[in-house]
């Protein structure tokens, strides 16, 4: 139900759709007419791609989306809700528009004639929608977010009802003749990437940027983002001999996040909630790296104990599986990280940057956190590692409780508990 008066939200939606949708047509319609004045523009087809059959019928589903994108935006419970399904909106296309007049691309299949209502639409389609605009499928990206819109909304056989006519929209693509394979792939990246930019809750990743002062955060943003642009361009370049190489767009997309991560975002870019779950969006653009995270870990820690146990309940280690998570609570410090499934136990998730000293005001409400866990059971205190971020915080939680006299007694003690530990300047005095 929406939370704010109904009437303020439709004038909102309807606003935004008075912009949107003639706005859509000049830039879809100016990308096809720049195409079609060149002679160069080419095409990637799979050749299994010829056995795709053509289903006329499937020019229903394909043209519904037009009906779900209006839809999606009047029935919406609050006018941020509005505005940020437009931002996601207006994301994709900006930046399929943007791909079309860069790189377009055309489509090589000659739709056979059709009659009745399928033909109709069909004629329909072809008044505006020239073969040129392909990759990535804006159809495929706006299906991504209108999905996604509903599927938090529609339960039961609603939902499930909802999943195959999404499916049916997304296959239509194919067989229909509209587009070809890597056009798929590409749109579903470019959808995600409208969420994340855009999510349903939380901050937006860009809320409040403030380029970081920090040496060290702005040598690591360099860092990854020479990652992304060496993925993008081994993309490019790969993309001339075999379309498969095109999948180093996804990795150069999670490396840009990370070093925007660096340049001063922070650690909500993961979109990691109070409890360790993180937005679809983040889970699937930024799995690449969580994968190369997770292999860091391994390489690092296992030579050592998961977890060792510093002081009365308390345990410092690395960032567990679900077997490892035996405890009555894991403070969380990892913002890269997920929660692994299984783990049915109280997590506490206090996001914080890999390689940065945590701030003043990150480790107070992190020894909070460690100090009303203790009294109700064992606790585990993470980060990746195990190393840095949550040895800072085990570290002032010594002090703060009175068991460490010092921060050099408190380092001593972590010390000698047998793990690596590595504390910044700040985090030891």
């Amino acid at each position: 139900m929406p939370r704010e008066p109904y009437p303020g939200i439709v004038l909102r939606a309807a606003l935004w759709l008075a912009f949107l949708a003639p706005f859509f047509y000049a830039t879809y319609g100016f990308a096809n007419w720049l195409a079609s004045r060149r002679d160069d523009v080419g095409s990637i087809v799979f050749g299994w791609e010829h056995g795709v059959p053509f289903l006329a019928w499937t020019i229903v589903p394909y043209w519904s989306i037009n009906l779900f994108y209006g839809l999606s935006l009047l029935l919406n419970n609050s006018k941020s809700g509005v505005d940020r399904l437009a931002g996601r909106y207006l994301t994709a296309q900006l930046v399929a528009v943007a791909c079309f007049i860069l790189f377009p691309l055309t489509a090589t299949f000659v739709r056979p004639q059709t009659s009745g209502l399928p033909g109709f639409m069909f004629a329909v389609l072809g008044g505006f929608d020239k073969p040129f605009n392909q990759a990535p499928s804006l159809h495929i990206a706006l299906l991504v977010i209108i999905w996604d819109h509903w599927r938090h909304r529609l339960t039961g056989i609603a939902g499930v009802a909802w999943h195959v006519w999404c499916f049916l929209i997304g296959a239509s693509v194919l067989t229909t003749w509209q587009h070809h394979f890597i056009d798929i792939p590409t749109g579903a990246l470019l959808g995600l990437f409208a969420l994340w930019l855009f999510p349903r809750d939380g901050a937006l990743p860009f809320a409040g940027f403030r380029l970081s002062a920090d040496p060290k955060a702005r040598r690591l943003a360099l860092f990854y983002a020479l990652g992304a642009t060496l993925a993008l361009a081994g993309a490019a370049a790969g993309a001339l001999t075999s379309a498969l190489w095109l999948i180093l767009l996804w990795p150069a997309l999670a490396l840009a996040i990370v070093a925007f991560a660096y340049a001063g975002a922070g650690a909500k870019v993961f979109q990691k909630t109070a409890d360790g779950r993180v937005s679809l969006a983040s889970r699937v653009l930024l799995w690449p790296y969580r994968l190369g995270a997770k292999a860091n870990v391994w390489a690092w820690t296992r030579k050592f104990p998961a977890q060792i146990v510093i002081a009365d309940g308390v345990s410092l280690g690395r960032f567990p599986t679900a077997a490892e998570a035996a405890f009555g609570t894991v403070i969380d410090l990892a913002g890269e990280l997920e929660r692994p499934r299984g783990a049915s136990i109280r997590w506490v998730s206090l996001p914080m940057v890999d390689l940065l000293p945590p701030s003043r005001e990150a480790r107070a409400q992190a020894v909070a956190a460690i100090e009303t866990a203790q009294s109700k059971g064992t606790v585990l205190v993470c980060c990746a590692l195990g190393f840095q971020r949550s040895a800072a915080v085990v570290a002032e939680w010594l002090v703060a409780s009175g068991r460490a006299a010092t921060p050099d007694q408190a380092r001593g003690k972590l010390a000698a508990a047998g793990r690596p530990v590595h504390l910044g300047v700040d985090a030891a005095t």
